[in-house]
């Protein structure tokens, strides 16, 4: 894959601000927001950014590679895009940006249940490698049906989210009427008009859907009847009683995400998962809880031979990848740093921020002298 970097933007912190300039305030905030006082998205990259990793100069050093086996699987880095709800919102047609870029660098995109493309063109554009994140529905029937039309469309890999019991409380969405049910003000009206660019698009494309969700909602919802809609559809609360019959109905690999305590790892490895993702959801749920970093260790010394142990939340860069890799992640997932790629950069943001990560994290790893990705331990300084 030839590498596709625009010099103009190296480092996922010019993108953001490139991003900040091109969409509008309510969808640049929907994506860099937290909850509450931002206090756990901050802590999220602080925390990674301590960890420090010491280089062996003088080993023998063959060349160092990014590919990592996930699943039976060999992908060209340890880095995937991680599920975000109404990519459409912050860049149109961003899911199929994504996920075509993901497919041509062959790593792994997660499709959400509440973005703005569906399973079916997910797969078609990965052909079939797309994987798929579930929001639990209140009736098994939708539950059901969900699951085999990802089966349908060969994902690989079903994620279920464990860390939204309730939605967080976002004072941003709320101020900007992103919250359920989501009303556009004169405000937001206005801060369309001051992006042409995003507008344009947006016109192209259409008005972002859920369509995931669409055959299963009424025709001609208003705001507030979306709002009732996606609220009794949903129950975020997951247990062992509705983990076991997506365990028996789903015969890929089954992955729990948001995993941030010894308890669920534990309960995720009885009930036969095949994997976790130590997360906090970015920041966006329990600004009252601990960094994704602080309990990964622990996890993975205690677990990681039972259970594919991966992360996300505050991960922005190549150097973070090694980090979390060192702290014993088998794999990584970034979700808003390519929302900032492709807000900034549109169809080519996807192979710009994947490229940039990998030619981040490839520095890293020959200044490391690491020439493995599972060897990132070894460079861990405790």
């Amino acid at each position: 894959m030839i590498m596709k970097l625009d010099t103009r933007y190296p480092s996922i912190a010019d993108l953001r601000i490139k991003a900040r300039k091109k969409i509008p305030k309510f969808a640049f905030e929907y994506l860099d927001g937290g909850c509450n006082e931002d206090v756990n998205l901050i802590r999220n990259t602080s925390e990674i950014r301590d960890v420090q990793l010491k280089p062996n100069y003088l080993r023998k050093h063959q060349g160092s590679s990014l590919k990592t086996s996930l699943f039976g699987i060999e992908y060209d880095a340890p880095f995937g895009i991680a599920p975000v709800g109404l990519q459409g919102l912050m860049w149109p047609n961003s899911p199929e940006i994504l996920a075509k870029a993901a497919f041509n660098h062959n790593i792994p995109f997660i499709l959400s249940t509440v973005t703005t493309t569906s399973i079916e063109r997910a797969s078609e554009l990965t052909e079939g490698k797309a994987w798929f994140q579930l929001y639990h529905p209140t009736e098994n029937k939708l539950r059901d049906d969900i699951i085999k039309r990802a089966e349908a469309a060969e994902c690989p890999v079903l994620v279920i989210l464990c860390d939204v019991p309730t939605f967080g409380f976002r004072p941003r969405d709320i101020r900007n009427g992103l919250a359920m049910p989501p009303k556009m003000n004169l405000s937001n009206i206005l801060q369309a008009f001051g992006r042409p660019h995003w507008s344009l698009q947006t016109l192209k494309h259409g008005i972002p859907n859920f369509e995931v969700l669409k055959p299963y909602m009424p025709k001609n919802l208003d705001l507030k009847q979306l709002g009732k809609f996606m609220d009794q559809t949903f129950s975020g609360r997951l247990n062992e009683e509705k983990i076991k019959p997506i365990r028996d109905m789903w015969k890929g690999k089954l992955v729990l995400k948001g995993v941030a305590s010894e308890y669920d790892t534990k309960e995720a490895i009885r009930l036969g998962l095949d994997g976790i993702i130590v997360s906090n959801h970015g920041g966006r749920q329990l600004d009252a809880g601990q960094s994704a970093i602080k309990p990964l260790t622990t996890i993975v010394e205690k677990y990681g031979d039972q259970i594919e142990v991966m992360m996300d939340s505050g991960i922005r860069s190549g150097p973070d990848i090694a980090r979390t890799m060192a702290s014993g992640a088998k794999f990584t997932f970034m979700g808003r740093s390519f929302m900032y790629g492709v807000s900034a950069l549109g169809n080519k943001g996807g192979d710009h921020t994947i490229s940039l990560l990998k030619t981040e994290l490839q520095q890293v790893m020959e200044q490391l002298c690491c020439e493995k990705t599972t060897d990132f331990p070894e460079h861990l300084i405790t």
